[in-house]
């Protein structure tokens, strides 16, 4: 058997981890959904279950990854027997309609940035800036380009390619937003209005919001049985996978913070709509730019370090859909390559063409299907390859004390909740 590629130290691992986990569900999704939601008060049920759920599904997903060293469909394949393949096949084909949309998103964002960094978002502008952004064609050729730029990411390997990329845009990320923060925080009111948003109000909280925060908290760590399994085949033997979880987890959380730290104040000063769904960065935010001090500065830099994200995080998507050809059809990594572009190209075209579908997809693939794969793989984990097989990659075996606690909570807790919240969610979604 081919040895396995891992990654060259703790530090490039979860700099990478945090860069699959960090994209268009931290900057694009995140601040509409709270909008939406019940504002603050579905950021703190956001919290909540991204540290009781989304954290311990990331170590069973890390660690179905490392005990199997295969993506989903052969990790999915050793838990489950020959049906596995089958999962891992469903698990794989969610991930690529899913990226079909996501891969457009990313192309209105280098479109929006590019118009921002050449000719600013102003009331002059911005009309020529809509022309350019409902362009289908125009938007498909640049969802082919970025097609063709992350799977050559992904034909480099994982030290040359994916992490030699996310060791760049990650800390670079980073820096942009605590500048942007700054610079919007100065703005007349800015603080003050801050401050009204996050003061929470329970009571406008709904069955459909609380799906949605337990929807955001997997999509926004890129849970689902494929991204973080894959990933985890590539962890080195003597990795914590809590530790590391947790890592990953707080990166994650700090991303969409940092970016509604930017985003919400910057609307709200100027009265416009937190609620404006999908459209909020690609409509909203320009004529936010178009309005404050140094726009065209904020607006590009913005966008750029939203670029950067966003596209680490379809490069995990692919490296997803290409290492379950390789690990479970023995294709080449170029032919992979290749018929993964193929495909991606022609099944983003309805989303290029009318994007008007992609709110209804994101619903589905985006929440949904993230939770039932993020349950399969637990049920994968412990009841598949063993408790013990578990145990040993989760703790080094040591079930003492908390630890024995946590694993009772993660075999039996987390996926019962994972299958309740889906059940009611599909009842109340066909009244």
């Amino acid at each position: 058997m081919k040895s396995r590629e891992l990654f060259s130290g703790r530090i490039a691992a979860i700099l990478t981890m945090i860069g699959v986990a960090v994209g268009l569900g931290n900057v694009w999704r995140f601040p509409y959904m709270m909008g939406q939601n019940g504002g603050s008060a579905f950021l703190f049920v956001y919290l909540f279950f991204v540290l009781m759920f989304a954290v311990p599904a990331v170590t069973a997903e890390w660690s179905l990854g490392r005990h199997t060293r295969r993506g989903p469909l052969g990790a999915m394949e050793r838990a489950f027997g020959p049906t596995g393949k089958w999962i891992g096949l469903g698990l794989v084909a969610t991930v690529l309609i899913a990226n079909s949309y996501y891969v457009v998103i990313i192309g209105n964002v280098a479109f929006s940035a590019g118009f921002g960094i050449v000719a600013g978002f102003s009331s002059d502008s911005l009309p020529r800036y809509d022309v350019g952004l409902n362009n289908g064609v125009l938007q498909a050729a640049l969802a082919v380009l970025v097609i063709a730029a992350a799977l050559g990411v992904v034909v480099r390997g994982v030290a040359k390619g994916i992490e030699a990329v996310s060791k760049l845009f990650v800390p670079l990320f980073g820096v942009i937003m605590i500048v942007l923060i700054v610079l919007t925080l100065r703005l007349p009111g800015a603080v003050p209005a801050l401050a009204e948003f996050l003061r929470p109000d329970f009571t406008v909280l709904t069955p459909t919001s609380v799906f949605a925060a337990l929807g955001q908290a997997f999509f926004s760590l890129s849970l689902g049985g494929t991204f973080y399994v894959v990933y985890g085949s590539y962890l080195r033997a003597d990795e914590n996978i809590p530790r590391a979880a947790v890592a990953t987890s707080a990166g994650d959380v700090g991303a969409a913070m940092l970016a509604s730290l930017f985003i919400v104040p910057s609307v709200l000063v100027l009265g416009l709509d937190m609620q404006s769904g999908p459209s909020l960065i690609f409509d909203t935010l320009p004529r936010t730019f178009a309005e404050i001090p140094a726009g065209r500065f904020i607006g590009a830099a913005f966008l750029v370090g939203l670029w950067m994200m966003a596209f680490l995080s379809t490069v995990a998507a692919f490296q997803v859909i290409v290492a379950a050809l390789t690990d479970g059809f023995s294709f080449s990594l170029p032919k992979a390559a290749l018929f993964v572009g193929v495909a991606e190209a022609l099944l983003m075209l309805p989303s290029a063409l009318n994007p008007a579908i992609i709110g209804s997809l994101d619903l589905i693939f985006g929440s949904g299907m993230q939770m039932l794969g993020s349950a399969l793989a637990i049920v994968g984990l412990f009841w598949g390859c063993g408790k013990a097989v578990a145990a040993a990659e989760i703790f080094g075996g040591d079930t003492r004390g908390y630890r024995r606690v946590y694993l009772v909570w993660l075999r039996w807790a987390v996926p019962s909740v994972l299958a309740v919240m889906l059940a009611v969610y599909v009842v109340s979604s066909l009244r």
